[in-house]
């Protein structure tokens, strides 16, 4: 029997408190002894279906999500060069409303953003009520390429100080209360991990360098950052451990197949819309007169 959106959901959540090994983490489709046993082709079959049958309850929830005018939707997708980000966006989101849905990518920040505090980029582009923002990468670099890249906080022009643990100790504290903030306000976060394998890595690499239709999409600085492979795993898996958090969690998602990452994430933001307490808009008495007269009007009319 396959499993149902809120098992997904639960089986990839990163448990708040929890030592977190990403080498533990299969990164291909038999996830359990049970997928194992049927096969590729039937786990593959069936992920295609509920992608298709996620898509559609998606976007029900959304028109529900912009209704309600209560709650925000951010779903932040975090994972190494040729992870699938960009495609799982637009795979997962192809059924939504484009009016109610931005996707935002951020790119080396401006000088303008440098003479900000590291999280300011990232909180003008927050969604409003009832509308979902996704961030293809986010405030997460700044405890992940930055803190694999000392250099880079050089740029940042910070305070004199030390830039060992109890900085990037303080920059998770700063994040979970940013976040915590967020989810107070009515802004639902989900964080998800897109994770590959190094050697899946390659052979997307060596795609985009074989074939002259993904030839943009490759730079030899992603070549270049495989060099520091083991050293992004280290600062993932701190910041696992340290923001996955009740309010705001952390999933970590296998990505060596495309199909199964895209199901898999689509089932996530599917369930956790589904949790939230929606409604539409009760109309009030004097609404109920004013659409019974309107009614009344385009039924006399002519």
């Amino acid at each position: 029997m396959p499993l149902t959106s809120e098992q997904i959901t639960k089986f990839f959540r990163v448990a708040p408190g929890k030592p977190v090994r990403l080498s533990e983490h299969h990164t291909g489709w038999a996830q359990t002894p049970e997928l194992e046993s049927l096969g590729r082709e039937t786990v593959r079959e069936r992920a295609v279906e509920m992608l298709q049958s996620e898509r559609h309850e998606l976007s029900e929830r959304q028109n529900l999500l912009y209704a309600d005018n209560r709650y925000s939707l951010l779903i932040i997708f975090q994972g190494m060069d040729a992870s699938g980000k960009d495609g799982t966006i637009r795979h997962v989101m192809s059924g939504v409303n484009p009016q109610g849905c931005r996707v935002t990518s951020f790119k080396h920040p401006s000088a303008e953003e440098l003479d900000h505090t590291f999280l300011w980029r990232y909180a003008k582009c927050l969604p409003e009520r009832g509308s979902i923002g996704i961030f293809n990468r986010s405030w997460y670099e700044e405890v992940l390429i930055v803190r694999v890249h000392r250099a880079v906080l050089a740029d940042q022009q910070l305070p004199p100080g030390k830039r060992g643990k109890a900085f990037w100790k303080q920059r998770f504290e700063d994040i979970n209360a940013f976040e915590q903030h967020l989810v107070r306000n009515g802004t639902v976060v989900v964080k998800i991990l897109l994770n590959i394998s190094k050697a899946e890595q390659k052979q997307r690499l060596l795609e985009r360098l074989k074939r002259p239709e993904k030839n943009w999409k490759f730079s030899a600085s992603d070549v270049g950052e495989r060099r520091y492979w083991d050293d992004y795993m280290e600062a993932y898996q701190d910041a696992l451990e340290a923001t996955s958090t009740e309010f705001a969690p952390w999933y970590i998602v296998p990505a060596d197949q495309k199909w199964v990452a895209r199901s898999i994430v689509a089932s996530i933001v599917t369930d956790t819309i589904s949790r939230l307490d929606l409604r539409y808009p009760e109309l009030s008495q004097a609404q109920q007169a004013e659409f019974a007269a309107a009614r009344e009007e385009l039924l006399n009319e002519g």
